[in-house]
């Protein structure tokens, strides 16, 4: 009996994997994971981010394919352009994540019949942080991504809406798994280095920018001694990042630089009393239905992405002083009550397993178009 070759699917823009950097990044590891049984799996990774010394062949039984660029800030423009023509030649399904290459799927597509599948991530154009020269590139990205590929994925029902409304498309609704996360107890060790984890205390962590309205957030802090706040971001990267460090100095406000290790990482949010959330952009933020999968109650900042994740069911705020009245209004029977609905909604609707089976059955079933 002839063995049925497996197609050959190559994962497009991204840092790469192992993850270390983003939520993406986690896409891809759970993808391989659970879908390199069902494809021969090329993962495109950024040469400047893996030193030569971690660089590998394979990883979780996919291959690994480094390019000498970025893969984000600017350069990650060329990044996604040049593995998107080397994918186009050696795979037959592309799974493109972000629409920064997609201004040459048209031309890609003219002379090729590979099978292109893009996750928007989110409506990249209208983020304030661009300028108006990057939000026209990415505004047109994304029409083209509509426009050529088989199947355009949104991870949130807030933007699903808005591609129906724009281009009257039907994508297809496939969010984030966030169970790889674990609970770690609080050792002696931990609390060592950081003696605010005898103490109930805030958490946050996210890349400091002003989208995810750190500004908001500290504003509220500051007026409250009662709890600690940690929040873990890369302060250092920009100015609005070290002017808010420099502000916001208080004993007991925690501002840490970014953390990678796992165990460290997660005692440190999993132990949390308040998990405060300011992503305002985005669609479906990886790290809101990670904290769901560890059953900390949320505050999150109160747009219809964050409201679609967490089903209306969290706490919001807009202002400082709606954020510190939640604060003070916060108690341990609010928090054992919400930590239960974060979970059971975070079981229900963002395990990996789930998330990569509706990957694989997209790109393996005949083509239907979406439009219409």
């Amino acid at each position: 009996m002839a063995i049925q070759k497996k197609s050959k699917l190559a994962i497009i823009g991204t840092v790469g994997i192992p993850a270390r950097y983003g939520g993406f990044e986690t896409l891809v590891e759970e993808l391989v994971k659970y879908l390199n049984e069902d494809f021969d799996i090329t993962v495109y990774c950024s040469g400047k981010f893996y030193s030569k010394e971690e660089q590998q062949e394979t990883y979780n039984g996919a291959k690994l394919k480094y390019i000498p660029l970025e893969a984000n800030g600017f350069q990650s423009i060329p990044y996604d352009i040049y593995t998107i023509f080397h994918a186009s030649f050696n795979a037959d399904i592309l799974l493109i994540l972000g629409v920064s290459g997609c201004m040459v799927l048209p031309f890609v597509k003219f002379f090729s019949k590979k099978r292109f599948f893009v996750n928007i991530d989110g409506i990249e154009w209208k983020r304030d942080k661009w300028g108006k020269a990057i939000k026209t590139f990415l505004r047109y990205s994304e029409i083209f991504a509509v426009e050529t590929a088989e199947n355009v994925i949104t991870d949130n029902e807030v933007i699903r809406k808005y591609l129906k409304a724009t281009y009257n498309y039907n994508s297809n609704l496939i969010e984030y798994g966030g169970d790889q996360v674990v609970h770690i107890p609080i050792t002696d060790k931990s609390v060592d280095k950081y003696p605010f984890l005898t103490s109930k205390y805030l958490f946050g962590v996210c890349r400091i920018e002003p989208e995810n309205n750190i500004h908001v957030i500290l504003e509220a802090i500051n007026e409250q001694i009662e709890y600690p706040f940690v929040m873990i971001g890369n302060w250092s990267s920009s100015e609005y990042g070290k002017e808010l460090r420099a502000k916001y100095q208080a004993p007991h406000i925690y501002l840490l630089d970014p953390i990678y290790e796992p165990i460290e990482l997660n005692t440190l949010r999993s132990n949390c009393y308040l998990y405060i959330h300011g992503h305002s952009a985005g669609g479906t933020n990886p790290s809101l239905v990670e904290a769901m999968n560890l059953a900390l109650p949320t505050v999150a900042f109160d747009v219809g992405y964050n409201r679609e994740t967490t089903e209306d069911k969290a706490f919001y705020f807009k202002t400082a002083s709606r954020l510190l009245k939640i604060i003070q209004d916060f108690d341990d029977e609010q928090q054992e009550e919400h930590s239960k609905t974060m979970l059971s909604i975070a079981k229900r609707r963002y395990t990996w397993k789930v998330i990569a089976e509706k990957y694989g059955k997209m790109m393996s079933k005949d083509i239907i178009s979406m439009k219409g």
